[in-house]
């Protein structure tokens, strides 16, 4: 409960609670909205609590199944703040603008990424001393202008599996996008905003600086800790399989040394011999009975004539 006051207050105090303009409202928003003070929108941070611990719990969960959550943020006040919670915990982000199909295209925009990593190599290779300056200047200049768009997701191999986005009125594109695709969306969501647009809506001001900063500060501390959960587990998981492998290294051996054991003992019982080999006639074969000669017959026996 004391937890709880404390993020109260610390929200309070980063003006979290400041809504838009009463007439710039809408009207889904109505559950989340506390009262209404000099013509501005006062949030209930009580559901702001509620909201945005349930979203930091699941993108936890997330996290630690090792999948990739992006961070979005193209407004001015959020772009700095959201690139550098988004390296922290080495997940992709957009911050500049967002490319139409950055999601529902993807395979093209990873040809342009391909493309970008490709330039970077060649001008940090030693071919590049066989190209003029004017060639090596243009390929600097793409390089920076795909960069500053696609450098966040440059290391992004597959769609995340969830999307974080400041202000879903200023990222509706990519909303949609997510949706389309079936991706799991959080969203920093104002009073001027429809929260049902997101699978987990929090309801704050997503245009002050400080608003910004500690609810994507909260966001990223419980992605961090889902992280170290899931190397926590691998790293048990290392040492159980090789305690494993060694207790299977014991028992072969275990059991070859019986395995030898076993062919000693019949060695030594085969020079003793068996009581049935007692019995055996001397030359060491059955005794077999000798063929009737038909021809030693007397003449006017049995049969012969």
């Amino acid at each position: 409960m004391e937890a709880n006051t404390s993020l109260q207050q610390q929200l309070l105090e980063a003006g979290v609670h400041f809504g838009h303009l009463k007439k710039k409202w809408n009207p889904k928003m109505l559950p989340y909205i506390f009262a209404e003070k000099k013509g501005i929108h006062i949030i209930d941070l009580n559901k702001t609590v509620d909201h945005l611990q349930d979203a930091a719990a699941a993108m936890k969960q997330i996290a630690k199944s090792g999948k990739k959550i992006m961070f979005v943020a193209t407004k001015k006040q959020a772009k700095e703040i959201v690139s550098e919670c988004a390296k922290r915990v080495n997940m992709p982000y957009a911050t500049e603008r967002w490319l139409g199909g950055m999601l529902t295209n993807f395979n093209t925009v990873r040809k342009s990424v391909k493309k970008m990593q490709s330039i970077e190599k060649l001008l940090n290779d030693s071919t590049a001393d066989s190209l003029t300056k004017k060639e090596k200047l243009t390929l600097a200049r793409d390089k920076d202008k795909m960069e500053k768009v696609l450098g966040g997701i440059a290391q992004m191999g597959r769609l995340p599996n969830a999307l974080f986005l400041v202000d879903i009125s200023v990222e509706h594109i990519a909303l949609a996008e997510a949706k389309r695709l079936g991706i799991t969306t959080f969203g920093i969501v104002d009073t001027n905003s429809d929260p049902n647009k997101v699978d987990f809506a929090i309801p704050a001001n997503d245009d002050a600086t400080k608003s910004i900063a500690i609810l994507t500060n909260y966001i990223t501390a419980a992605i961090a800790e889902g992280l170290a959960e899931r190397q926590a587990n691998k790293d048990d998981e290392d040492v159980t399989s090789e305690d494993g492998h060694n207790e299977n290294e014991a028992k072969a051996r275990r059991l070859e040394q019986e395995a030898q054991a076993e062919g000693g003992r019949g060695r030594r019982g085969a020079g003793r011999g068996t009581p049935a080999d007692a019995n055996a006639p001397a030359g060491g074969g059955v005794k077999r009975r000798a063929p009737i000669n038909t021809n030693n017959r007397r003449p006017g026996g049995p049969g012969g004539r």
